[in-house]
């Protein structure tokens, strides 16, 4: 974390999946799920947590070694992702501290929105289920744009609808590709340790502006009590 707080925010912004909300529970039973229609041995939901942050992608890649290479990819994506939404409100809570987050950014009136690469079909019904989430001022997702992370469009879309400006604001992430699009849309970027961070990632290596262990620790970063 910096020496000091950071200054000048208006603005925080958050990836979702592995930053708010600790949705690996309902990405892996989906992909269990699949296993046991095909009478396969249940593996650990640990053994998905790690590539929950990759979504259909990493859960295939996990259950049954797929890759979108292959030929079956499509069709397994596509049950993969229907099963998903059928058990993605059941297991799916915010990491512990995010409430306490949440609510110093509004008590201090700092805007805050969520802006992630799951697709509106997904994100807005796990959004609209959660009241933690109804004040955010923008939610935008891997769809809203032509581009999504870590490509910066997102985020520029997200500063736009809260009406600061992209230097104003701060991007939280557990991602590579978000620290990339927060540093390519010329925002603060903090990196979420506590996150999915996917197999043999080196965060000091991401060279975010500060890293968290906690999402307490972000109340640091932006003095706040």
């Amino acid at each position: 974390m910096p020496d000091r707080p950071f200054l000048g925010v208006r603005a925080v912004l958050f990836d979702l999946d592995g930053t708010l909300l600790d949705s690996a529970p309902d990405l892996g039973a989906a992909a269990e799920s699949l296993r046991a229609i095909r009478g396969l041995e249940p593996l650990p939901i640990e053994a998905y947590r790690a590539h929950a942050g990759s979504g259909a992608r990493g859960m295939l890649r996990v259950a049954f070694g797929l890759t979108p290479e292959h030929a079956d990819y499509s069709a397994f994506r596509e049950e993969f992702l229907n099963a998903y939404e059928a058990c993605m409100l059941v297991r799916t809570h915010p990491f512990d501290g995010v409430a306490m987050v949440l609510e110093a950014l509004g008590h201090h009136r700092l805007g805050w929105g969520v802006v992630t690469n799951k697709a509106q079909r997904f994100a807005l019904p796990i959004a609209r289920s959660m009241p933690l989430l109804a004040a955010a001022h923008a939610i935008v997702c891997g769809d809203t744009t032509p581009h999504a992370k870590p490509h910066p469009a997102p985020l520029f879309e997200a500063a736009r609808r809260l009406g600061v400006a992209p230097a104003d604001c701060i991007y939280v992430g557990d991602d590579q590709r978000d620290i990339q699009a927060g540093q390519a849309a010329g925002m603060r970027t903090v990196a979420a340790r506590y996150g999915y961070l996917g197999p043999g990632a080196v965060v000091d290596a991401w060279t975010a502006d500060a890293v968290i262990d906690s999402p307490i620790e972000l109340l640091k970063l932006l003095d706040l009590p």
